[in-house]
């Protein structure tokens, strides 16, 4: 193992380990309350997947609760639980994590439980859990996409926003034909490639010895070998703007019209992202926001206006405009409206104060985020995985504070044009057969 890098001068303070096998390791000691969380990234998710067995990283997300060769089913939340901790894993288009927080006392099982799958999931992948899982993920699919009202928006913007054969063309759930496509062999073989510790970062903060911490991450992952099959993902770059709108309308049941636009932004870890985050805060978070007062406030146009921001590394990040209609309210009355605060924005910017509240926004945001051992964790995972330094974490706020109303104005003039957006328009379906039923009520 090399030796250890110098704690950062300044904010957390960061070690950094690498193991043998490739395992990099990111520490950071506090003694404050006596827990410890443990986050394991592993440089795999939807961008990686190739047509036809989109949805596997999502899939694997599931598989990795299901055993190991030392522990069976449900074991790993019962083990955790069971210890006062807890777990979870997320995946995304960029990468899986997979975490848990635990009494300090408990650290080394937690570290064990993570080395144990990652080192010997194969050993009770099968038919059963893999059929087990397969349809969980169709149900989750069911639940949250396909049979809640707007529950497709996500996938549909994104599959307009990123063209046809682009990484991002498909989000992280995968499609139900892909699913049930997928073999035992195809998960193994995506196990083989990405589940590997020379594509993971281990992070662990907290009420740490870090001298025990890295003895016992030596101990369960060392033996774990290595493997160099993985191929890059494939290029994300597209032009900075769409050039035109692309426009879908969705007719489904559902509450009330909607409109939905995501625009093409910079890459995340830009200052260009930074300024383009406060844009749309200024624009779109909160009640405060310039769209929900003149959506929501003045018009009565709208029940709801936000707008918010997907960062993304290996693909221009998207900007995410959400409106919810009021009454009878039209969706070009929206749009007219919409495109007036844009342009009054692009033309004007941010006022001292708009700009003042937003950075005070996302500088509480982040620090709230840093409370927490777990938050820490995953924050340190980020910046390894993504941008390749994780004390790159200890000045990302200042870089946020630091930019410019000039700047946050030229990216919103740049970037949040009708020629740079892709929208989703809701009718409902259901309009007349609600007013019909009102009337027999009656």
């Amino acid at each position: 193992m090399a030796n250890p890098a110098p704690a950062s001068t300044g904010g957390i303070a960061i070690t950094e380990h690498r193991l043998a096998n490739g395992l990099r390791v990111v520490l950071s000691e506090d003694h404050l309350t006596p827990v410890a969380a443990v986050c394991l990234w592993y440089d795999v998710g939807s961008r990686h997947e190739v047509q036809g067995r989109t949805g596997l990283a999502h899939l694997f997300e599931h598989l990795m609760f299901q055993g190991s060769a030392s522990v069976s089913n449900n074991g790993h939340f019962e083990l955790v639980q069971g210890a006062g901790g807890s777990l979870n894993g997320t995946t995304s288009f960029e990468r899986t994590n997979y975490f848990e927080t635990m009494p300090a006392h408990q650290l080394e099982l937690a570290l064990w439980l993570e080395a144990d799958r990652m080192g010997s999931l194969l050993a009770a992948l099968d038919d059963t859990s893999m059929e087990n899982q397969r349809d969980v993920v169709k149900n989750e699919r069911r639940q949250r996409y396909d049979n809640v009202p707007y529950g497709t928006a996500f996938e549909k913007l994104t599959a307009l926003s990123y063209p046809e054969g682009h990484p991002y063309h498909h989000t992280p759930i995968g499609s139900m034909a892909d699913l049930d496509a997928a073999t035992l062999e195809d998960a193994r073989a995506f196990f083989r490639t990405y589940y590997a510790p020379n594509n993971a970062v281990l992070s662990v903060v907290g009420d740490i010895d870090p001298a025990q911490t890295v003895a016992w991450i030596e101990k369960y992952f060392g033996s774990i070998p290595g493997h160099d099959g993985k191929q890059p993902p494939r290029d994300g770059t597209l032009p900075e703007t769409i050039g035109q709108e692309l426009r879908e309308l969705v007719e489904e049941e559902v509450p009330a019209r909607a409109l939905m636009a995501a625009y093409r932004l910079p890459h995340d870890g830009t200052r260009e992202a930074d300024a383009a985050d406060l844009a749309l805060t200024v624009l779109g978070s909160g009640e405060s926001s310039r769209l929900y007062n003149r959506l929501v406030r003045r018009d009565r146009s709208a029940v709801s206006a936000g707008f918010g921001m997907l960062r993304l590394v290996g693909a221009p990040s998207l900007g995410w405009l959400d409106v919810k209609s009021s009454g009878d309210a039209t969706i070009d009355r929206i749009d007219r409206a919409i495109d007036e605060e844009l342009a009054r924005f692009a033309a004007e910017g941010p006022s001292p104060e708009e700009l003042e509240r937003a950075q005070a926004q996302i500088e509480r945001e982040w620090l709230d985020r840093l409370t927490t051992v777990s938050g820490r964790a995953d924050e340190l995972c980020r910046y390894a995985v993504l941008f390749g330094d994780p004390k790159l974490l200890n000045g990302a706020l200042e870089r946020v504070l630091d930019v410019t109303a000039e700047e946050v104005r030229a990216i919103a003039a740049a970037r949040l044009r009708p020629d740079n957006r892709a929208v989703l328009v809701y009718e409902p379906t259901n309009a007349d057969d609600a007013a019909t039923d009102e009337e027999d009520a009656a």
